[in-house]
C-alpha cells in the first residue's frame, strides 16, 4: 500500500476519533461523570458511617456563625451542621456517654488536597466545651466558592484559623489505643 494512502486512512481515522469524543453523547457522559454531588464521609469508630452530600446537610439542623476571618479581618457568615451533630448522627458517643478512655478519642479532619487536622472528641462535645465547630456549605447567604467548599471546617473559637478545613471530605473519629 502506498504511503500516501497510509496517511490518508491515518487521517480518517484520526478525524473519526475526534468527532466521536466531540459529539453530544459523549460530552453528557463526561459531565454526568463530573456532575456527581460531593461527598462528605463520616467514618471510623462510629456505630453508622455517613455519607453526606450538601442537600443532606440542608435537611438537618442548621446553625449560623459570624466571624472574623483572622487572614483578612473580614466578618463573615457561615451557615451548615455543628460537626458535633452529624457526630451523634453516625453513633459517637456523646454527653454523659463521653467518659472515661473514650476522652482519648480523636476526630481526624482531612480536606480534598490532603491538609489534615485533628481535635479531641472532648473539643466537640457541648456537654464539655462549647466550640461550635461547623460544617459549613454556606458563606454569607451563597454557596461555598470551589476554592473553599463545599464543605468547610469553621472552628470560630480557635485563635488562629488553622484548623478550618477548606475543600472538606472526611471526617474519621479514631480511638487512641490502649498502652
Amino acid at each position: 500500500m502506498p504511503l500516501q494512502l497510509h496517511l490518508s486512512l491515518a487521517l480518517l481515522l484520526f478525524a473519526a476519533v475526534v468527532t466521536v469524543s466531540e459529539s453530544p453523547v459523549a460530552l453528557h457522559a463526561q459531565s454526568a461523570t463530573s456532575a456527581a454531588p460531593a461527598e462528605l464521609r463520616i467514618a471510623g469508630a462510629v456505630s453508622t458511617p455517613l455519607v453526606l452530600t450538601v442537600a443532606d446537610l440542608k435537611k438537618m439542623p442548621r446553625k449560623s456563625l459570624s466571624v472574623v476571618n483572622p487572614h483578612d479581618n473580614k466578618t463573615e457568615n457561615y451557615e451548615g451542621v455543628l460537626l458535633e451533630d452529624l457526630l451523634n448522627k453516625a453513633g459517637v458517643p456523646h454527653g454523659e456517654q463521653l467518659r472515661g478512655k473514650l476522652l482519648a478519642t480523636y476526630v481526624l479532619a482531612e480536606a480534598q488536597d490532603g491538609y489534615r487536622v485533628v481535635f479531641s472528641l472532648g473539643d466537640l462535645d457541648s456537654s464539655i466545651l462549647d466550640s461550635e465547630i461547623l460544617v459549613a456549605d454556606t458563606l454569607d447567604g451563597a454557596p461555598l466558592a470551589t476554592n473553599l467548599g463545599p464543605f468547610r471546617l469553621v472552628a470560630p473559637h480557635d485563635k488562629r484559623p488553622a484548623r478550618w478545613v477548606r475543600m472538606l471530605k472526611s471526617v474519621t473519629v479514631v480511638p487512641v489505643p490502649p498502652q
